[in-house]
């Protein structure tokens, strides 16, 4: 019932995650970003996995070991879809056996899609092609054109609903979180907040950093 693409930037080290669901407010339980690595947990959620899995990349473990840890601390991982990005750009998965089918799983560099209840097990495949031919562009916007491949691809045999796009970079907090919790046309509501949000990012950065330089709104 879920389909996500997650990535490290090269050029900037940032980490992000787009998702869609046809669950109510699913980038509430299943996105999590920071800025040393990000964790995405998904088809039966355990929300515990994003905060765990973050303050253990804050402690320097790798995405590997880190996912050990998520699934060895979650009950019954058969049922879990969880992805792990480190510092290094290093990608690790699990899904487990009790996936909804039909799964799909594709990686790149530094980047990972996982899909589950799939109307095609491409739809990851075609996800990480689209980011990969957006090199060079913001990481949202290339996060966001990916999970929009996949709705071309035929996403979920739901209707999506729910939709997230999720950005950490040098700070503690995000600077892109926008959320969709419950749309007849989540992705397409998720793109239009994103553009009315898109040209104002940078401005919002510079209230913490220099808030008397500043623009306001």
């Amino acid at each position: 019932m879920t389909y996500s693409i997650s990535a490290r930037c090269p050029e900037t080290g940032a980490f992000g995650i787009a998702i869609t669901s046809s669950s109510i407010a699913v980038p509430a339980r299943c996105a999590w970003v920071g800025p040393l690595g990000l964790v995405v947990s998904q088809n039966v959620t355990d929300p515990s996995l994003g905060p765990t899995g973050l303050a253990l990349l804050r402690q320097g473990l790798g995405a590997g070991a880190v996912l050990n840890n998520l699934t060895l601390g979650t009950p019954q991982p058969a049922w879990r879809q969880v992805g792990v990005i480190d510092r290094y750009g290093q990608v690790a998965w699990h899904s487990g056996e009790q996936a909804l089918p039909i799964v799909g799983i594709a990686q790149g560099a530094g980047c990972l899609a996982l899909g589950n209840l799939l109307v095609d097990e491409k739809v990851p495949s075609m996800m990480i092609a689209k980011f990969e031919a957006t090199a060079g562009q913001p990481l949202a916007e290339r996060l966001l054109s990916a999970l929009e491949a996949g709705l071309d691809a035929g996403g979920e045999t739901d209707d999506e609903h729910a939709a997230g796009l999720h950005v950490a970079d040098r700070f503690d907090w995000p600077v892109v979180d926008l959320r969709v919790d419950w749309h007849d046309a989540p992705i397409g509501e998720l793109r239009a907040l994103w553009e009315r949000y898109r040209p104002q990012q940078k401005d919002y950065t510079a209230r913490a950093m220099n808030p008397g330089a500043a623009p306001s709104f």
